[in-house]
């Protein structure tokens, strides 16, 4: 097949700036959704991690210009942020209902409803993901497949309760301090980009910091609760019917419930890229370690890149990192297997 001399343009600041903003009232309150793209094409749902939103958490990864146009030619976006975590959000009354995990997936029903969406692709990260997980659980008839990024399934461990628990405390009597933001950036990112004292924290680290001053604290407490506060669904994950790719940093303090919740899944029907020396936000951190296992997994539904990039020197990944289990003719439709793959830094 020759291959098309086609372009395809993409505006980086009209990916985030021009986007229409819906507020949809639900039955646990208001939910801001950005909608890009042409909504006659089949709908990508995404949904961050706590304290976060579209622009903190998946910024990178629709700046990235080949991971965009693979995107954006395919679906409509409709960036789904938790309830008070979009930008220029105010404070949630406190008299109001704090939702649970389960509550904000019935959200996204009413979501999905208010649009006319039927079934529709999920990507999620950590929190978002867990949520994303739930619904594709309660309402398998509403998803035709999940990119899941480090995500949770299990309830919290120890360690995870103790962190919750600090960060619970620091919200409630200090807000959005700056011992918080610390334990929130040591939760997205590996100590690679958060930096020391000899080496400064990268860029991608300070601009989430900022972003992290918007957030109204009783906004994210109520996320948090209901994270902290979530049910196991491991026990589900077997009667998924709906294929699954997942991505996790090495360095995640979530990589083992990744490697956990990928080993419960339908090996038929899902996928595990572990990428290195990355934390749990790999959408922001190393984004194009996402690009082509998205694209050999969206080949599965007859979707593809508009034209063809040559490798990108920013890239890590290249077809000779990923594993041969991934670019099988058997990776390319329905039998995704779980793999290894190892994401080298050296460009």
């Amino acid at each position: 097949m020759a291959e098309s001399n086609d372009s395809v343009s993409i505006d980086m600041e009209k990916i985030f700036l021009g986007g229409k903003e819906h507020h949809i009232q639900t039955g646990c309150g208001s939910v801001s959704v950005i909608v890009y793209g042409d909504q006659d094409k089949p709908a990508l749902i995404t949904y961050p991690d706590l304290a976060l939103n579209y622009m903190s958490c998946f910024q990178g990864l629709f700046f990235c210009p080949e991971a965009a146009s693979l995107l954006l030619h395919n679906f409509c976006i409709y960036h789904i942020s938790p309830p008070g975590h979009e930008l220029g959000a105010a404070a949630i009354c406190s008299d109001n209902p704090a939702p649970s995990a389960e509550d904000l997936a019935d959200q996204i029903v009413e979501v999905l409803n208010y649009f006319r969406l039927g079934a529709v692709m999920c990507m999620g990260v950590t929190a978002g993901a867990y949520i994303l997980t739930l619904f594709a659980m309660k309402y398998r008839n509403r998803v035709v497949g999940l990119i899941l990024v480090s995500p949770l399934c299990k309830a919290p461990s120890w360690t995870e309760w103790f962190y919750n628990k600090v960060m619970s405390n620091l919200l409630h009597f200090y807000g959005m301090c700056g011992l918080l933001k610390e334990c929130l950036l040591q939760r997205y990112f590996s100590k690679e980009v958060r930096g020391n004292v000899e080496v400064p924290e990268s860029e991608i680290v300070q601009a989430c910091r900022k972003l992290l001053d918007e957030r109204k604290k009783t906004n994210v407490l109520r996320f948090l609760q209901a994270i902290d506060q979530r049910p196991d669904i491991t026990e589900g994950l077997e009667k998924l019917n709906c294929r699954t790719l997942i991505f996790v940093g090495d360095s995640s303090p979530f990589h083992s419930e990744a490697i956990h919740m990928t080993s419960k899944l339908d090996r038929r029907y899902s996928a595990l890229v572990e990428v290195q020396a990355c934390g749990s936000m790999v959408t922001e951190e190393q984004p194009h370690a996402m690009l082509i296992p998205m694209e050999y997994f969206l080949m599965g539904y007859g979707l593809y890149r508009p034209c063809k990039f040559s490798h990108s020197p920013r890239s890590p990944l290249s077809p000779s990192c990923i594993s041969p289990e991934l670019l099988s003719p058997e990776s390319m439709g329905l039998k995704l297997k779980p793999i290894k793959t190892r994401v080298s830094l050296e460009v």
